[in-house]
């Protein structure tokens, strides 16, 4: 179940994370209020689940009071990539002397939690990836225990964060376990010029099968605004829709972020983030395959598995028979490796579906499915 920014906001300030001043409305006449209270300038931001605001018009700068009603006014109402913008958040704004990017994901099929982070925020992670790679820090975090001081002086000191961040990272923990979360997300955390952290834009998934004890929330709180999304979670798929011409699927949270950044850097960009964790079988395979061909941006679509617990060869029989189910009308690209691989990949060979093509690393089927994106 994905928050509102708001929401995540919330949470937020409860564990004790540095926020700016803000508030929510849906009327353009509380907007100018509210720009009242926090001192005239304000900064506007759609309340959508959904990244890309700023480049959609959905974030804006209002001078002062009266602009900032006639902002909302323009705002609200907004078709953005699909989701309609029924309320905006107005904050406080900061003077910011450095943005950073901060996150801790879930990695079903390494069964522990990822570290994401980066002295380089204020942009999308998957474009900072591409172009400078080793910007990016992965820390693998083990469930039994968790972000200690010590974790956090560790992430910290791989993504080159300030020492004054590794405060916010615990608390960030805390909000992921406390809040029974599988994503937490700070895009941009700053350090103002008078030298305060602050966490400035925020998005947190919670677990759906936590819901029994986030009822705060409510029905409406839970849904999805994007209807692929809400598709693929009545099917019980951990889906997210991007901005993207290639679908991808894979297993693990942290391989499919890798995923999702080479193929940012062949060229193309990914549709969607899908982990289909260990559950690799027909049906996950069909239903996974069904919602990312739905999506009329994408034009191939890449699947890529590493075989652990879950054999390469059970893998493929998953595909092999959710070709029987499901109707392939776009390439796909199968990389296999680890457990049984060679096994897996003889079955998708016997298989030979004109649209079904293989290959062995992971940089090479990123480039064959960015090639067939593009030339579509």
């Amino acid at each position: 179940m994905d928050l509102y920014e708001h929401q995540a906001r919330a949470l937020f300030e409860e564990h004790g994370i540095p926020v700016p001043r803000a508030e929510v409305t849906n009327s353009p006449e509380k907007a100018r209020e509210i720009a009242r209270r926090l001192g005239g300038r304000a900064v506007v931001k759609a309340q959508v689940k959904t990244g890309g605001r700023g480049k959609a018009g959905g974030v804006k700068l209002a001078a002062d009071p009266r602009a900032a009603e006639l902002t909302a006014r323009q705002i609200l109402g907004m078709d953005i990539k699909g989701h309609r913008v029924g309320e905006v958040m107005l904050a406080q704004p900061v003077d910011i002397e450095a943005e950073f990017y901060v996150s801790y994901v879930l990695d079903r099929a390494a069964g522990r939690f990822l570290a994401i982070a980066s002295a380089e925020g204020g942009m999308e992670i998957e474009e900072v990836a591409a172009g400078r790679p080793e910007a990016v820090a992965r820390v693998p975090i083990a469930p039994a225990e968790g972000v200690t001081s010590a974790k956090a002086g560790e992430i910290a000191a791989a993504a080159g964060l300030p020492a004054q961040s590794v405060d916010v990272l615990l608390r960030l923990w805390q909000v992921l376990v406390r809040e029974d979360a599988v994503l937490v997300e700070v895009n941009p955390l700053v350090r103002t010029r008078q030298g305060q952290i602050l966490a400035l834009d925020g998005k947190v998934t919670l677990d759906d099968n936590a819901r029994f004890r986030q009822a705060r929330w409510g029905d409406e709180e839970a849904g999805h605004d994007d209807p692929l999304e809400a598709a693929a979670a009545a099917k019980g798929l951990n889906y997210v829709k991007l901005d993207g011409e290639v679908g991808i699927i894979g297993n693990g949270a942290g391989l499919v972020m890798s995923t999702l950044d080479v193929v940012a850097g062949c060229g193309a960009r990914p549709a969607n983030f899908l982990d289909i964790g260990g559950g690799a079988s027909a049906r996950v395979m069909a239903d996974g395959l069904s919602v990312i061909l739905s999506d009329p941006a994408v034009k191939s679509v890449f699947v890529n598995v590493f075989g652990g617990i879950t054999a390469c060869d059970a893998v493929a029989d998953g595909i092999v028979q959710a070709l029987d189910a499901v109707e392939l009308t776009k390439p796909l690209v199968v990389r296999l490796d680890g457990n049984n691989a060679a096994r897996g990949r003889a079955l998708l060979d016997r298989r030979a579906h004109p649209l079904v093509q293989q290959a062995t690393t992971m940089d090479g089927a990123a480039r064959r499915a960015a090639e067939l994106a593009n030339a579509s």
